[in-house]
């Protein structure tokens, strides 16, 4: 039996101690993956050498976690000012994180460089860049192109790729397994390509690489089974798919779902406020039932990578098929323009109080687009604060995860004691662990777009 397929048959359990994930998974196996167990430069008894091209959100904990399976790593990423970043340790990770971070960058085994050609005779690339949407919720597909052409240039026989990027379904195919075809590279005989969705949740300890399964397609079951053997080590278990396509379309059904019942979660609580109802309350009875039920909470929008992105690239796949996908399509719709809805109410509960917009002092309490994290990606506090200050307000805001904001062209800085200071209106946007808001009491006029403050706690809610 060689190296390989006895690598293959310890990662699904055959012979191990190790628990047994669901069925149509692989529970990772009791030591990291050896290099003898990927098809390039097997030498016996090293890990593989993996490089990570893009070390964003997404990039670095995989990294990490590469490292901490007993990988090499390679840390690609074209920008120098976040790889200095990560040297110096300013990056938002899980506290666990940065004691990996810091015990890796003492490591001669943890590499960080911007150039491309590092991933020149690794044993495997995992792709880990952004897909963004633009200002019409276009996918932006320019970062995941010109890295799927890089990794393709510098491919070399027996090489492992795999994709983690979120994006359309046929994006693997299209980026990656093509162009190695025209170079003369047979996917699944001379290099091997599989899609893996990234599933980072930053933030929550909860849900961090090690206790999150992860998804796998490749473009041959090979090229599947050797994705699996490398990944099982930083994940609870992997399930195995029979495609990329089926890979892709599942990132993409996850994040739909989500959208879907946040704009739901969202259009319901507006409705339980008309009746006089706190939605929390009514959300908390509703989750009490054990089957055919899972809490969403209404906020002022989304916020991150996921969630107001992903969807936009399934419904512009669709388009370009004259395919309509009406629920989807409310529901994003919803979502974008959640953060100008607030921002009216906003204006309301300051005209309730006899006050104009313009002159008035707002506050915005929490920036980031979740609690914990610094993380300001497409944050609705942003669009709400550039309107409320279009109509003349003077906004602020106290966020201790973000000391500084630079938005367009205005520095503003976090107010520190926001308690001590008189406000017209306090807008609760995100609510970080340990903040306190006892001082929310009396202030005047408080709009918990997060309804998860009642009115007595703040003595103003409106």
């Amino acid at each position: 039996m060689d190296a390989w397929h006895t690598a293959c048959t310890r990662s699904r359990g055959e012979g191990a101690s190790g628990r047994e994930g669901p069925p149509g998974t692989i529970t990772a196996p009791p030591e990291p993956t050896t290099v003898a167990s990927l098809p390039s430069q097997a030498q016996h008894g090293r890990h593989a050498t993996v490089a990570v091209v893009g070390l964003g959100y997404v990039g670095l904990p995989t990294a990490l976690s590469l490292h901490a399976a007993g990988h090499s790593v390679v840390g690609v990423d074209t920008s120098e000012s976040r790889l200095e970043d990560i040297r110096s340790g300013r990056v938002d990770l899980l506290p666990s994180q940065h004691d990996r971070l810091t015990a890796a960058l003492h490591d001669a085994g943890f590499r960080l460089t911007a150039d491309p050609d590092a991933v020149t005779g690794t044993d495997a690339v995992i792709i880990c860049v952004p897909t963004p949407v633009d200002e019409r919720f276009v996918p932006d597909l320019r970062a995941l192109t010109a890295a799927c052409s890089s990794v393709v240039a510098h491919a070399a026989p027996g090489q492992l790729l795999v994709l983690t990027s979120t994006s359309y379904v046929g994006t693997t195919r299209d980026l990656l397994a093509g162009p190695l075809t025209a170079r003369g590279l047979q996917p699944g005989t001379d290099v091997f390509v599989a899609f893996a969705p990234e599933r980072i949740d930053p933030g929550n300890p909860d849900h961090s690489p090690e206790r999150t399964p992860r998804v796998i397609g490749g473009v041959t079951p090979r090229s599947t089974e050797l994705a699996a053997s490398l990944l099982a080590g930083t994940a609870p278990y992997v399930h195995r798919v029979d495609s990329p396509e089926a890979a892709e379309m599942s990132k993409l059904w996850e994040n739909t779902f989500r959208a879907v019942n946040i704009a739901l979660a969202n259009e319901l609580a507006e409705d339980c406020v008309e009746f006089g109802l706190e939605p929390r309350h009514v959300i908390e009875a509703a989750a009490t039932k054990p089957y055919g039920f899972m809490p969403f909470y209404p906020g002022a929008g989304v916020g991150g990578h996921c969630i107001p992105c992903d969807p936009h690239y399934l419904l512009w796949q669709l388009r370009a098929r004259d395919v309509a996908s009406p629920l989807v399509d409310a529901a994003m719709t919803a979502i974008s323009q959640r953060p100008a809805l607030v921002a009216g109410k906003a204006r309301e509960a300051l005209a309730a109080r006899g006050l104009g917009t313009a002159g008035s002092r707002v506050l915005i309490l929490g920036l980031a687009y979740k609690p914990g994290v610094a993380d300001l990606r497409e944050s609705p506090a942003l669009e709400i604060m550039d309107r409320l200050t279009a109509w003349g307000a003077t906004v602020e805001y106290a966020d201790p995860l973000v000391p500084r904001l630079d938005r367009r062209g205005v520095v503003r800085h976090s107010v520190d004691a926001p308690g001590t200071l008189d406000w017209d209106l306090v807008v609760v946007h995100t609510v970080h662990p340990g903040t306190d808001l006892g001082w929310l009491h009396d202030n005047p006029a408080v709009l918990d777009v997060t309804h998860s403050l009642t009115a007595a706690a703040t003595g103003a809610a409106v």
